[in-house]
C-alpha cells in the first residue's frame, strides 16, 4: 500500500536524521564533559603543584632548615593526601617518599615523570592506571638545590569518582535523547496518521470514481492542502458526473435525432415502393428522402468534427478571404427556411470588404451553425438579425434572435461539449463547442448574451488581415 511507502520514506529519511543528529550531540557532549571534568583535575594538580615547587624554593634558600627533611615533612603532611597521592621521585628515577607512608613495591612506569625530564616546561601529565584503578598523574621536576637528591614531585589522582561523574551524564544525556525521540516518533506518528488516513481514503474514492461511480465523496477534515486536495478530487467527481450526464444525454438525443431522418427515410422508401403511388407523391417522398439524408450527412460531419477537435486532427486551410462574402452565403442558404418558418430574418450586407486570413469552410460551418441555432429556437413571429461592424482592426457579427432564450444557469455550461439546455428542440448538443473551438483557432472569440424568453446574442470576433 502507499502509506506503507511514505512511513518507510519517513523514517529512512527523517527519523535517521534525527537518530544521527541526536547520537552526534550526544557523542560532542560526551567528549566534552569527559574534556572538561579531566582539564579541572589537572587544573587542580597544577595548582597544587604550584604551590608545593614554592615552598621547595623557600625551603632552598632557607639556611637554617634541612631541606631533605622538610621535603619529607612536607610530603607526609601534605594537605590534599585524602584527594591526590604526592610522591618525591630522586634524581635516579625512584620514589623515595609517598604521601601515603607506603613506598612502591616494585619500580613503576611513569612516562609523564619521563616526559617531565625532556620539557621544555619542566612538567608533563600522562592518563594511566595504577593496581588496576585508572589514575592522572603529573610531575613537575623540582628546582636544582645544591647536595639535594630530590628530582621531582609526582602527583598522582584517581579517576574513578571522576568517570562515574561522567557517565551519570552521558547517561542522563541518553536519557534526555531518547526521550527526545521517544516524543519525534510519538508526535510524528501523530502527523504521519494525519496524513496517511486521509490520504487512504482519498485513495479509496479514487479507485472508485476510476471504477466509474462518480458520486462518490470525500469529507473535508482539515483546511490544509489535504483539504484543498480533497476539494479538487469532489469538483472532479462532481465534473465527471456531469459529463457522463451530458454524454448520455447526447447519446440519447443523438439516437433519437438519427432515429427521427431514418424511420422517414424508411416510411418513403417503403411508400415508393408501391407501384400505385401517383408522380406528385412520389416527388414530394424523394424530396423528404433527400432532406433527411442531408440532415444526417451534417450530423455525421458535425461529429467528425468534433472528433478531429478532440485528437487535433482539425487543421486550417488559411487563405486571404472576404469575410462578407463567406457570411452572405450562409445567409442565404437559410433564408428560404427562415419564410417557411414564418420567421423574419434581416440582414443588411456590408458594401465594404472585410478582409481576413481563414479557411472559408470552416468559417461556413460556424456560421451555419449559429443561424441554425438562432432559428432552431425561435418561433414563428420571431425575428433573426445579423449585423457587421467594423471595431480597431477587427470584425465583429452579431446574430440575435428574438426566441425562446437561454436560463440563466444553463448559460456558464452552454458552450461545454455534449451540452444542451434544451432537450426539447433538436440538435447534439456538440454544434456550438465545434464553432467556439474554430473561431478560436482564427484567434476570435464566441460570446454568447442571452435572457430566458427574450433571445440571444452570439457575438464573433475575428481579426482582419
Amino acid at each position: 500500500m502507499p502509506t506503507k511507502k511514505i512511513t518507510k520514506r519517513w523514517l529512512y529519511n527523517s527519523f535517521l536524521v534525527i537518530l544521527v543528529f541526536l547520537s552526534a550531540i550526544i557523542i560532542a557532549f560526551s567528549l566534552a564533559i569527559r574534556s572538561y571534568y579531566y582539564n579541572s583535575v589537572l587544573t587542580v594538580m597544577k595548582n597544587t603543584a604550584a604551590v608545593q615547587n614554592a615552598n621547595l624554593i623557600n625551603y632552598s634558600e632557607d639556611n637554617t632548615v634541612d631541606f631533605s627533611a622538610s621535603v619529607r615533612k612536607m610530603v607526609e603532611d601534605f594537605n590534599e593526601k585524602n584527594h591526590m597521592e604526592l610522591m618525591a621521585i630522586d634524581k635516579s628515577g625512584k620514589v623515595i617518599i609517598t604521601s601515603s607512608g607506603f613506598s612502591p613495591s616494585a619500580q613503576i612506569q611513569m612516562s609523564d615523570y619521563l616526559s617531565a625530564l625532556t620539557s621544555p616546561s619542566r612538567e608533563a601529565y600522562d592518563f594511566g592506571s595504577l593496581n588496576g584503578e585508572s589514575v592522572l598523574s603529573y610531575t613537575l621536576l623540582a628546582p636544582n638545590v645544591d647536595d639535594s637528591n630530590l628530582s621531582a614531585l609526582r602527583y598522582v589522582v584517581s579517576l574513578t569518582a571522576v568517570k562515574r561523574q561522567i557517565y551519570i551524564l552521558i547517561a542522563a544525556a541518553g536519557i534526555v535523547g531518547a526521550a527526545i525521540i521517544f516524543f519525534v516518533i510519538l508526535s510524528s506518528s501523530y502527523f504521519i496518521n494525519s496524513i496517511i488516513n486521509p490520504i487512504d481514503e482519498v485513495r479509496k474514492v479514487a479507485l472508485q470514481i476510476s471504477k466509474g461511480d462518480f458520486s462518490a465523496h470525500l469529507n473535508k477534515i482539515t483546511d490544509d492542502e489535504i483539504g484543498e486536495l480533497c476539494d479538487s478530487i469532489n469538483a472532479m467527481a462532481l465534473e465527471l458526473q456531469e459529463n457522463e450526464k451530458m454524454k448520455n444525454d447526447f447519446i440519447s438525443s443523438v439516437s433519437h435525432e438519427l432515429r427521427t431522418p431514418l424511420t422517414a427515410i424508411k416510411g418513403w422508401a417503403e411508400t415508393l415502393m408501391d407501384d400505385s403511388v401517383d408522380r406528385d407523391t412520389t416527388k414530394k417522398g424523394i424530396g423528404v428522402i433527400i432532406k433527411e439524408s442531408e440532415r444526417l450527412s451534417g450530423m455525421v460531419e458535425e461529429l467528425l468534427d468534433f472528433s478531429r477537435l478532440q485528437s487535433g486532427r482539425l487543421k486550417l486551410t488559411l487563405a486571404k478571404l472576404d469575410l462578407v462574402a463567406e457570411l452572405s452565403d450562409a445567409v442565404l442558404m437559410f433564408t428560404e427556411r427562415a419564410k417557411q418558418e414564418q420567421i423574419s430574418l434581416i440582414y443588411d450586407e456590408p458594401i465594404d470588404i472585410l478582409p481576413i486570413m481563414g479557411d472559408a469552410n470552416r468559417l461556413r460551418q460556424v456560421f451555419v451553425n449559429i443561424l441554425d441555432n438562432a432559428l432552431k429556437y425561435s418561433d414563428a413571429g420571431d425575428t433573426v438579425t445579423i449585423l457587421v461592424q467594423k471595431y480597431d482592426n477587427k470584425a465583429v457579427i452579431t446574430i440575435k434572435d428574438t426566441g425562446i432564450g437561454i436560463a440563466a444557469q444553463d448559460l456558464p455550461k452552454i458552450k461545454t461539449r455534449f451540452y444542451k439546455a434544451n432537450a426539447t428542440r433538436r440538435g447534439s448538443g456538440i454544434g456550438l463547442a465545434v464553432a467556439d473551438e474554430i473561431v478560436a483557432m482564427h484567434n476570435g472569440t464566441l460570446e454568447l448574451n442571452s435572457q430566458e424568453g427574450i433571445g440571444t446574442a452570439v457575438l464573433i470576433t475575428l481579426p482582419l488581415a
